[in-house]
């Protein structure tokens, strides 16, 4: 696959291929059954963005001994494990080392037909733009951290970070979607920009339309925003468009990195129904316009 896309790619033979790749994430929560199924959804969500389905996952451990007992990293499993249950995914082994800071996460592996996979390019004019899970991740775990936010207050950033991007990502192979990527690390505007690179196409987002998780833009108010969110606005130079009057608390919640975030698909509008009879959560948050590999925020 070329460089950029969100996993890796191996022809087996002639109609499938496997789908390989790895994540690994410091803690974002207290609870180590939590994080632990919060690391393996993030994990899964790579295979899925591919259009792949997920087969087995290797565990990797990073954790500090004098710090941590083997309890922790026995509870960190339990929640990595109960969502690869739910995903039908087989926990095959791992690796663990001592590292100065506790991380997890996993190697996964997946398989998927040659002729349905999902690329972060192709993206078609006309096409709608479908976000699948809200976004703010990254600025309600920092706030968590700076003591601003409770456990309690995350529960429906937890439930979002527990979700699969299976149903979504099937929806969207299905529809024979054109363009499919997963939000993450470079948060919303980093991502759509990485779909729409070197083309001559644009995204025209509609700000309004993009859906942020309760207390989010309180929180980005107060200033709780990682530092990330502001490496992800510097780094975009002058490939991010925002039309006259938005806020910089606005800005960097689009580019707030999330972890195990939703995807953002492009597609014919016609994938609309698909979602809304499914039940999945999904919205259409911009559309695809001629261009020269813009993002422009309206």
């Amino acid at each position: 696959m070329p460089p950029g896309d969100d996993a890796g790619v191996f022809l087996l033979r002639e109609g499938l291929a496997l789908v390989e790749t790895v994540d690994v994430i410091t803690p974002l929560v207290n609870d180590p059954v939590t994080f632990g199924a919060i690391s393996s959804a993030n994990s899964l969500s790579d295979v899925y963005a591919m259009g792949g389905e997920p087969c087995t996952a290797l565990a990797i451990v990073g954790y500090p001994s004098c710090d941590y007992g083997p309890e922790v990293v026995r509870l960190i499993l339990s929640g990595a494990t109960a969502v690869l249950e739910e995903a039908g995914v087989r926990l095959i082994g791992g690796h663990c080392s001592e590292d100065p800071e506790l991380k997890f996460g996993l190697s996964v592996t997946g398989t998927v037909d040659e002729t349905k996979i999902l690329r972060k390019e192709g993206a078609r004019p006309g096409d709608v733009l479908i976000l699948t899970k809200p976004i703010g991740t990254g600025i309600l775990t920092t706030s968590l951290k700076g003591g601003k936010l409770t456990e309690e207050d995350l529960r429906e950033a937890v439930r979002w970070m527990t979700t699969l991007n299976a149903e979504a990502a099937g929806l969207a192979v299905e529809a024979g979607a054109h363009a499919c990527t997963d939000i993450t690390g470079f948060g919303l505007l980093g991502h759509a920009f990485n779909m729409v690179r070197g083309s001559e196409l644009d995204f025209v987002i509609t700000l309004g339309d993009v859906p942020v998780m309760e207390r989010v833009r309180e929180m980005a108010t107060a200033g709780m925003v990682p530092e990330g969110a502001y490496n992800n606005m510097k780094h975009s130079g002058g490939r991010v468009e925002f039309k006259d009057g938005v806020p910089e608390e606005e800005r960097l919640i689009l580019f707030d990195p999330q972890t195990s975030g939703g995807l953002l698909i492009s597609a014919d509008e016609g994938i609309c129904s698909r979602f809304d009879r499914s039940g999945v959560y999904a919205k259409v948050i911009g559309r695809v316009v001629e261009g020269r590999g813009r993002i422009v925020v309206d």
